[in-house]
């Protein structure tokens, strides 16, 4: 019997899921997180702990960690599970687009690899991929970014950025070879053909003034998502996007996220003194 366990990270309002059959004990996992003190700059474990602990509760069979896109709002824990565990990270082919994009803007120089390697699996859309018990369906979503992936499982949908529940909407497309127009047909054409009781696990949740809520459905999206409601058009929905990314701020810790995730949750070489360091652009008026 298929169950979705789902851990939330208060400091970046993200989710991540683990996803495992209770008979075979067979499991993958979505999106893991290493914390980050953002005062001393030091990275912890806690909430990769806490996985962890479930995880061997319930005795599972991890077989792949899988990355829904390269985040820009927090550190992956990747590293720390394919150590551990000794199984593969996972993300799209388009990888290789995302690198070559923030190759330039942190001015990473000639020897950073912008070939995906990092990553031990690069899939595509139209894939499968097996883990025990547990068939995982690709399904490549970009928008938010080029390389953003929804993963399906029975009737579950794992949309990372993409698709979040009816009044967060949709990701952001304004960042470096973001596009609305492919977010739209991501949706539209691909998510939202999906029976509505298919359930949605998105990669954020934001409450306010709710309860937090970790799924959807396809149905509920269609209706009420506050971007993208089925009956919205697709010049409807650019001009909409447009406007509404322009207002927004970057991510709190994109510089930080990004240079990091786009290694797979590698922090970057020590340098002479045996210490990483991080780059941070500055813009001046």
């Amino acid at each position: 019997m298929l169950e979705v366990k789902t851990f939330f990270d208060e400091q970046t309002s993200t989710f991540t899921h683990l996803v495992y059959d209770a008979d075979t004990k067979d499991a993958v996992v979505f999106d893991p997180v290493l914390d980050l003190d953002t005062i001393g700059w030091r990275t912890y474990k806690d909430s990769l702990h806490t996985l962890d602990s479930f995880i061997s509760s319930k005795q599972l069979k991890l077989h792949y960690i899988l990355d829904t896109h390269i985040h820009a709002d927090h550190l992956s824990g990747m590293q720390y599970l394919k150590e551990k565990y000794k199984v593969p990270v996972v993300i799209n082919a388009a990888i290789t687009v995302v690198q070559e994009t923030f190759k330039g803007v942190f001015n990473l120089g000639d020897d950073f690899d912008v070939s995906g390697r990092d990553f031990d699996v690069l899939v595509k859309d139209g894939d499968q991929l097996e883990a025990g018990s547990i068939k995982i369906d690709v399904l490549h979503t970009p928008g938010h970014t080029p390389a953003c992936t929804t993963y399906k499982i029975e009737d579950n949908l794992f949309t990372g950025d993409a698709l979040f529940v009816p009044d967060v909407g949709t990701g952001r497309c304004d960042f470096p070879k973001g596009s609305a127009k492919d977010l739209y047909q991501s949706v539209t054409k691909k998510l939202y053909s999906f029976a509505d009781d298919t359930k949605v696990f998105p990669g954020h949740d934001y409450p306010a003034d709710r309860e937090l809520r970790t799924f959807t459905t396809i149905g509920e999206s269609k209706s009420s998502n506050v971007d993208l409601p089925a009956d919205r058009s697709e010049a409807e929905y650019i001009k909409f996007m447009e406007n509404r990314d322009s207002k927004l701020p970057l991510p709190r810790l994109i510089y930080q996220s990004v240079q990091v995730n786009l290694t797979a949750g590698q922090l970057p070489k020590e340098e002479s003194n045996g210490q990483s360091y991080l780059k941070i652009p500055i813009y001046n008026d």
